[in-house]
């Protein structure tokens, strides 16, 4: 069912504790070097504040050990940067506590128009463990709460599922980003435009076990690439010499190989590969003809074959749904197979396809090549996004009222 949103409740005065997803990353100085995640919130921010809101802000920011304050994890710079970008309104961070009386003083001398942001969740072990009482200690901060983090909108902690249950009687909607992320990845799905392409990459193929199952049944067209191709391939009694291989995973492989021809769908796997005796930019590197790798060679990437196929069924699909890299992107030349299909994605954009990346490695590759805003819809959430390419649902989103 479609969520209520922000911009359908009334907000002047109202105290909006929102949910946002600050986890950003910090150089060694302690500065924010890559905002996206903040900028993308804006718009949401700013439906808030121009009709009059008050807003507090809670995330987590990285992995602290959840035994209070730690520097290297306060959410202090994102506070600063987000100061920095939504110019004219006030901007607060009260203290190295989310629960300390500094913050509760701040939030209860709020006038309209301002932020606060609240001090790194998990600095408290009830965040991550969903506890009950943590989540009540949050939820009289707010007069209405609004979940604005896809990128934690699979994970039951308290500020997602625990604050939500215990603002009873209270509106609990979802932001503008959510609802957005919410509508691609589902219609994507639901109500596609065929050809229907999707394209899986990565390491394992037991992290993407649950999409491929569900994308079988769904898409005309599956293309895979990265490590995980690997373990497919070996299922096929295909030498794949020193590659990595889930070997618990080959009968699993069997059965969706099995299974995507049983129903029609077309599951392509790389046909010839480009090799390196080791993950490195300096290791020899080898092309082979064949989708075959022999001993003491790892297939690091797609080989040019494979992706002038990837792309000529790209530029032809009318929906393209993409999560995981086609090799190990990060190190020249094993680069190469991802960037021809960030761009083949691109292209078929421009000729009217609507193209999802689902986050994660995936979306950094096409920030790194500056195609972001090529693409129709990328991703917050990596974690989140495979879900839905599951076909799961989220409890937090449950939790929403309905449109």
């Amino acid at each position: 069912m479609p969520k209520r949103t922000i911009e359908q409740v009334d907000v002047t005065s109202r105290r909006v504790l929102m949910r946002v997803d600050f986890n950003v990353p910090l150089n060694d100085a302690g500065d924010v070097t890559d905002d996206v995640r903040i900028r993308l919130t804006l718009p949401t921010l700013r439906s808030v504040i121009q009709r009059g809101g008050r807003l507090i802000l809670m995330s987590h920011l990285g992995r602290p050990k959840g035994q209070g304050y730690e520097a290297n994890f306060s959410l202090r710079p994102a506070a600063n940067r987000l100061g920095e970008m939504i110019e004219g309104v006030p901007v607060s961070f009260p203290g190295e506590d989310c629960l300390s009386d500094e913050t509760r003083h701040a939030i209860e001398s709020m006038a309209d128009g301002e932020i606060i942001v609240l001090e790194n969740l998990r600095f408290h072990p009830g965040e991550k463990r969903g506890d009950t009482e943590f989540a009540k200690a949050l939820a009289p901060y707010g007069d209405l709460y609004c979940n604005e983090a896809f990128g934690t909108a699979h994970r039951n902690h308290a500020s997602m599922q625990g604050v939500p249950l215990a603002m009873e009687g209270k509106p609990k909607v979802a932001g503008l980003l959510l609802e957005k992320e919410l509508q691609f990845l589902g219609d994507a799905i639901s109500n596609p435009h065929r050809p229907f392409l999707a394209i899986l990459g990565g390491a394992k193929v037991s992290d993407k076990l649950g999409a491929l199952h569900n994308l079988i049944d769904n898409v005309d067209t599956i293309l895979i690439g990265g490590a995980m191709a690997y373990t497919l391939l070996k299922a096929q009694e295909i030498e794949v010499g020193s590659s990595l291989v889930e070997m618990d995973m080959l009968d699993e492989a069997r059965r969706i190989l099995d299974e995507a021809q049983a129903i029609g769908t077309t599951l392509i796997l790389p046909q010839d590969h480009v090799c390196g005796q080791e993950i490195s930019m300096q290791t020899p590197t080898l092309i082979t003809e064949k989708a075959e790798i022999q001993e003491g060679w790892i297939g690091l990437d797609i080989g040019p074959t494979t992706s002038a196929r990837f792309v000529d069924l790209i530029e032809k699909a009318k929906t393209i749904v993409w999560n995981g890299p086609m090799g190990v992107f990060e190190k020249p030349p094993f680069d190469a197979g991802t960037n021809h299909v960030a761009q083949a994605m691109a292209k078929a954009t421009r000729g009217g396809a609507i193209s999802i990346v689902g986050g994660g490695d995936s979306a950094s590759a096409l920030r790194h090549m500056g195609l972001v805003e090529e693409i129709t819809h990328v991703s917050t959430g990596g974690g989140a996004s495979l879900q839905m390419l599951e076909g799961r649902s989220f409890d937090s989103v449950a939790l929403l009222d309905e449109a």
